[in-house]
C-alpha cells in the first residue's frame, strides 16, 4: 500500500483558522480573472501566486481522477490529496489509489469515518441500503469537513458534462457557509479533453471504467451506466439522489454571463 502522510499539525490549523476566508466577491473576481485561460495555466497561476491559501485536493480515485491529480501536482507536488476511505470502496479503486500514489508521488491522506459514530449509526454496515444520505453523511461528509477544517481551498475534479446537476459549473465557488474556496479546474472540460490528457501523459485508467462504470463511488451504490445516460446515472440508482452531500447542485453565480468561466 502507498505511504499515507500526515495533515498539517494543529499549529498550522490554528494559523489558517484565524485567517480570513473567501467571499462571494472573491469568487466572482477569480472567475473573471481567469476567464478564457486553460486549466494548466490557471492551476499554475493561482498556486504560484498563493491565491488559494493552503489547499488540498479531494480525490475519489475514480474514473477521471488521474487527470486532476497529475495536473495539480505538477504545480504543487506536496499538496495533500484527501481520499475518503469509507470502507465501502471497490477493491479495484483501492488498488488504483495505490498505483497512482506511487506513480505520481502523491502526498496521500486517507480520511476515515469516526469509529464510534459508525458503531452507533451503522453497526450492521447496511445503512446504505435504506438511508444512503445518512450513510454518506457519516462516511463522507462529516469526515471530509473535519479534514478540510484547516484548509482554505479544496480542489475538486468535477466537470459540467458529468450530470445535468453540474451543468454551468464555475471554476471557483464558495463551499457552503464555511467561507472556504472550492476550485474546479476542469469545470468546462469534455470527455474528449480528458481522453486526450490521459493519452498525452500516459496515465493509467481505472480498471472498472472499461467494464461500464464511468463514475465510480462506493461499491454498494455504484452500477453500470447505460448508453445515452449521464455519466453519473449509475450512482445511487433508484434513489432520488445525485450527490453524496460533499457537493450540491450547481447554482449560477448570477445572471451576468461574464461570470461564467466555461465559455
Amino acid at each position: 500500500m502507498a505511504e499515507v502522510k500526515a495533515l498539517p499539525d494543529d499549529r498550522t490549523r490554528d494559523r489558517i483558522d484565524a485567517a480570513p476566508r473567501f467571499t462571494q466577491a472573491d469568487v466572482i473576481r477569480l472567475n473573471n480573472l481567469f476567464r478564457g485561460q486553460d486549466a494548466a495555466e490557471t492551476v499554475a497561476s493561482v498556486i504560484g501566486a498563493g491565491l488559494l491559501g493552503d489547499g488540498a485536493i479531494v480525490s475519489s480515485f475514480g474514473a477521471e481522477s488521474a487527470v486532476l491529480l497529475h495536473l495539480v501536482t505538477r504545480a504543487a507536488p506536496d499538496m495533500p490529496v484527501l481520499f475518503l476511505d469509507t470502507g465501502k470502496h471497490f477493491p479495484e479503486t483501492l488498488a488504483y489509489r495505490d498505483d497512482l500514489t506511487a506513480r505520481l508521488g502523491l502526498n496521500l491522506v486517507n480520511v476515515v469515518p469516526d469509529a464510534d459514530e459508525l458503531a452507533a449509526k451503522d453497526a450492521t454496515e447496511l445503512r446504505w441500503s435504506y438511508d444512503p444520505d445518512g450513510c454518506c453523511e457519516i462516511r463522507k461528509v462529516k469526515p471530509l469537513e473535519k479534514a478540510l477544517g484547516r484548509f482554505d481551498t479544496s480542489i475538486t475534479g468535477r466537470k459540467g458534462f458529468q450530470a445535468s446537476t453540474r451543468t454551468g459549473l464555475p471554476r471557483f465557488e464558495l463551499d457552503g457557509a464555511t467561507g472556504r474556496l472550492k476550485f474546479n479546474p476542469l469545470a468546462n472540460w469534455t470527455r474528449e479533453d480528458l481522453d486526450a490528457y490521459f493519452a498525452a501523459h500516459d496515465l493509467p485508467r481505472h480498471p472498472l471504467e472499461a467494464e461500464g462504470y464511468p463514475s465510480i463511488g462506493c461499491s454498494p451504490c455504484t452500477s453500470k451506466v447505460k448508453p445515452g445516460e449521464d455519466p453519473r446515472a449509475g450512482r445511487w440508482r433508484g434513489w432520488d439522489k445525485t450527490e453524496c452531500g460533499i457537493h450540491t447542485e450547481v447554482t449560477p453565480i448570477d445572471d451576468d454571463p461574464a461570470n461564467d468561466p466555461a465559455f
